[in-house]
């Protein structure tokens, strides 16, 4: 196995046809020309093994494709625009009209969208299910289940599935597996070495890290990846600039350190949420109270900085001066960048014309960055001073 300052700091990138450049150089073309008539025909023949035209091969691209490979220990590995754009790739790369897909329950919203209402237009169904229980995840499977989609941990309530026993599941059954693993990143997870068959990635949270790329990875066999390129990615196009791979590549290099620096400053700052009297539950997979704990731990190698809390008030108001409250913890979506998030549910209820989440209203969502954590607290314990 390549070691991984090998791989974020080396792999993939010839110095030595490159000038000896120590950052890899951005090819902001997007085209390719030959010297003669048959290296043109080849590159025609194999796209993905040539630099024909950069909707398909770029160079810097390339490059990040190899360190996403190795990092998951997969044989080879896509960049797409986003993380949706990966994941509507890897589900519609394997289905077809009369299909069907088993994924678990509370899935990424944009993930529950191209299930609920996109794929259903060609006659593709779909069943969610509780994935803490395999025993519910079988008895989900039909005739024409072709995929099974899995989230370990899902990103509010970080509900874990038995990976091993999901693959296991589905080879029984020649489903094919795929994995969001955006909450662990490939340092605190390895979903291929579990034998899932496809993991993807929203590479705008931890491998980014700059708050600054949208971007989507998908990991998997040279026989998935081929597949995918030739089909969703090319026809499709949702594909990534050479100058977003390249800020990419900038953003592994400090990706161990940045995951473990957030991970650190979450395990000190949810033990002491588990003692806050304000606080009656506190969502992260290593907290010893955490119903999974024993498996996220046989899983997974840490948490990085994502947990929730479920907050002990009567009024929804409240909320909203809590959230208010907070001085130094930024009010966004997303996470995985040097800057601390919340997400307060009760900013998305009572809304005109959209129904209410399935969510409880008191339950928020922190991202804690690179800041000092003990600065994080002095904050985080004035905000629940007002409820």
């Amino acid at each position: 196995m390549t070691h991984l300052n090998e791989i974020l700091n080396h792999l993939g990138e010839d110095r030595a046809a490159h000038f000896n450049a120590v950052t890899p150089p951005t090819f902001q073309t997007s085209n390719f020309a030959f010297p003669d008539f048959q290296s043109f025909q080849n590159a025609f023949i194999s796209e993905i093994d040539s630099h024909l035209y950069t909707r398909g091969n770029n160079p810097t691209v390339e490059i990040l494709r190899k360190k996403m490979a190795a990092l998951e220990e997969t044989e080879d590995a896509l960049v797409f625009s986003s993380g949706v754009a990966a994941i509507a790739a890897a589900v519609m790369s394997q289905v077809s009209a009369g299909d069907h897909v088993v994924c678990v329950e509370s899935p990424y919203s944009w993930t529950k969208t191209l299930l609920t209402k996109y794929l259903p237009r060609f006659g593709i169904t779909h069943t969610f299910v509780d994935g803490k229980n395999t025993g519910a995840i079988e008895a989900a499977i039909l005739p024409n289940t072709k995929v099974l989609f899995l989230e370990s941990p899902n990103t509010m309530l970080f509900e874990l599935q038995d990976l091993d026993a999901c693959a296991q599941l589905a080879k029984k059954h020649g489903l094919v597996t795929i994995i969001d693993n955006s909450y662990c990143s490939p340092v605190f997870q390895k979903p291929a070495n579990f034998g899932i068959d496809i993991i993807v990635h929203s590479g705008t949270k931890y491998l980014n890290g700059h708050s600054d790329v949208v971007c989507g990875v998908l990991c998997s066999s040279k026989k998935i990846v081929r597949h995918i390129f030739e089909t969703e990615l090319m026809t499709l196009g949702a594909i990534i600039s050479p100058t977003e791979a390249s800020m990419i590549l900038r953003g592994l290099r400090t990706l161990e350190l940045r995951l473990r620096r957030s991970d650190e400053s979450a395990e000190k700052i949810t033990k002491r949420l588990q003692k806050h009297p304000k606080i009656i539950e506190v969502k992260y997979p290593f907290a010893e109270n955490f119903p999974q704990s024993a498996l996220a731990r046989r899983q997974m190698k840490g948490c990085g900085g994502l947990f929730s809390v479920l907050v002990k008030t009567d009024k929804i108001e409240n909320m909203r001066q809590f959230a208010d409250k907070l001085e130094r913890f930024l009010m966004a979506v997303s996470w995985g960048g040097h800057e601390s998030l919340v997400i307060p549910m009760a900013a998305f209820f009572n809304i005109p014309g959209r129904e209410n989440p399935s969510l409880p209203w008191n339950l928020v969502r922190f991202y804690i960055g690179l800041e000092d954590p003990d600065w994080l607290w002095e904050d985080l314990e004035k905000a629940l001073e007002v409820l």
